[in-house]
């Protein structure tokens, strides 16, 4: 069997990037991007270190992420199995992407960036938890610096049927709505009427 070794090979294969793939592109969470992030409750978070990569599940029962400015995500970290592989791997290399996921959306946003870790008190307390035997609070808290933000076609959810019959939120921006806040070439309605036709008929 032979291994494809270039960029030029691959590109031979798949050719260009589509106009959409290259315009929903932004450096910086804009409003769309923000209030998605704000209503997914699961993400995958990849880094890199020293023994390798890792990629580790994050959820919650409402925002996995906590939105600090538009261009700052703040992630708490709570009760896990203490391998703390994500961690580990920050404190040696500082790159970090990001899936956000909404049960029911077949949409998936990502981030790219970079990310420190503090065990800063205060910052730590701001995210507790009432229970009946007191507050709970996260042991550290992620902090990711954007350096790309854009969402990610939906045929892989189409294809995976992971969320089965489940609808999203409503409220929720659309792809077409994240697209043209991003650029002045698309309109939302007419991106999302016309993707809802060439998505399904084309998902292998």
């Amino acid at each position: 069997m032979q291994f494809i070794s270039s960029e030029a090979e691959l590109e031979a294969i798949y050719g260009e990037p589509v106009k959409a793939a290259v315009a929903k592109v932004s450096a910086w969470l804009t409003p769309t991007y923000r209030r998605w992030i704000e209503a997914a409750p699961f993400c995958v978070i990849s880094t890199v270190g020293p023994g390798g990569t890792d990629a580790s599940p994050r959820g919650d029962d409402g925002p996995v992420a906590r939105v600090l400015d538009e261009r700052t995500l703040a992630i708490p970290d709570w009760v896990g199995n203490n391998r703390i592989d994500t961690l580990r791997n920050l404190v040696h290399d500082d790159r970090i992407a990001v899936m956000f996921m909404v049960p029911g959306s077949g949409n998936v946003v990502r981030v790219n960036g970079i990310a420190r870790v503090t065990a800063d008190p205060a910052f730590r307390d701001s995210f507790a938890r009432g229970t009946t035997a007191g507050a709970l609070v996260p042991r550290t808290v992620m902090i990711v610096q954007t350096a790309e933000v854009y969402m990610q076609c939906t045929r892989a959810i189409m294809r995976s049927r992971i969320w089965a019959d489940r609808r999203p939120p409503e409220g929720l921006p659309t792809q077409g709505e994240m697209l043209a806040a991003q650029s002045d070439e698309f309109e939302s309605r007419s991106y999302d009427e016309g993707w809802n036709i060439r998505g399904p008929a084309n998902l292998w």
